[in-house]
């Protein structure tokens, strides 16, 4: 007997812990899996940040805790996942938003930047995969993870200078196919998101550089990203509206990266 589409995307009595999620992409992706159920733990560098976040998603009556550590860091990545087992009792639903860019010509890129946006981008990856499947999923045989990765780690630039960035978010996207193959055994999805330009605090230096007008102008869709576009999206890869899906990696990028390649 089939099931209700509503119920479905129903995330009543699920959990999910939410990286970089104080703001931007992340406090979107966020808001959507509280709207439909879910508790949250918000987690990032900055708790005056969380703290107002939380406020926000309190104010919409969604249940939301929130912990400040470093994502590129073993041991603060540790105490989270402990923190949200101890808060929450598991953690069905991982999204690792945490994130950082740093615009560099390649040759003269300082590697004090490509350390940190490696470590953030691609480090916190692993090092919340990994504990949160050990913690809560693993033991479970089931799982949801959603990777935030983005259209720069479907191809180059010939004109923006973010040679960290764009490995890193390539490295997203073949992390994300290689875990699922691997996972998928234990009962836990991985698939990633590929945002386009979405205007937020990172990408604030880009659009002021290149206009918003110009890089919508790129989309066939003519618009750059919202504050609700990337919410189906997500409620799709962590709900059983999507058990049947894993390894994949989906553009919500206005349609760029199907006429631009990638």
């Amino acid at each position: 007997m089939s099931t209700p589409v509503s119920k479905l995307f129903d995330l009543t009595g699920k959990t999910a812990l939410v990286t970089g999620g104080s703001r931007g992409l992340g406090l979107q992706i966020a808001e959507a899996l509280g709207e439909a159920g879910a508790k949250i733990l918000l987690t990032s560098r900055k708790a005056a940040d969380l703290e107002e976040a939380a406020g926000d998603l309190q104010a919409k009556g969604i249940d939301t805790r929130w912990v400040a550590a470093d994502a590129s860091d073993p041991a603060q990545v540790q105490k989270v996942v402990d923190e949200a087992m101890q808060r929450l009792g598991r953690i069905d639903i991982l999204v690792n938003n945490a994130g950082a860019t740093w615009g560099a010509p390649a040759e003269d890129y300082p590697l004090e930047a490509w350390d940190k946006v490696m470590n953030l981008n691609i480090r916190s990856m692993f090092l919340f995969s990994k504990a949160v499947a050990k913690a809560s999923m693993i033991p479970h045989k089931n799982g949801r993870i959603i990777n935030v990765a983005s259209i720069a780690g479907l191809g180059g630039s010939l004109e923006m200078k973010f040679i960290a960035y764009g490995t890193s978010k390539g490295a997203a996207v073949n992390f994300t196919r290689t875990l699922a193959g691997e996972w998928g055994p234990l009962g836990i999805t991985v698939n990633a998101l590929a945002p386009g330009f979405f205007p937020s605090k990172m990408t604030k230096g880009v659009l002021q550089a290149y206009g918003a007008d110009n890089l919508a102008a790129k989309a066939p869709l003519r618009r750059l990203g919202d504050d609700d576009d990337l919410k189906g999206a997500a409620l799709l890869f962590a709900s059983d509206a999507g058990k049947h899906i894993t390894g994949q990696i989906l553009a919500v990028d206005g349609g760029v990266s199907a006429v631009h390649g990638g």
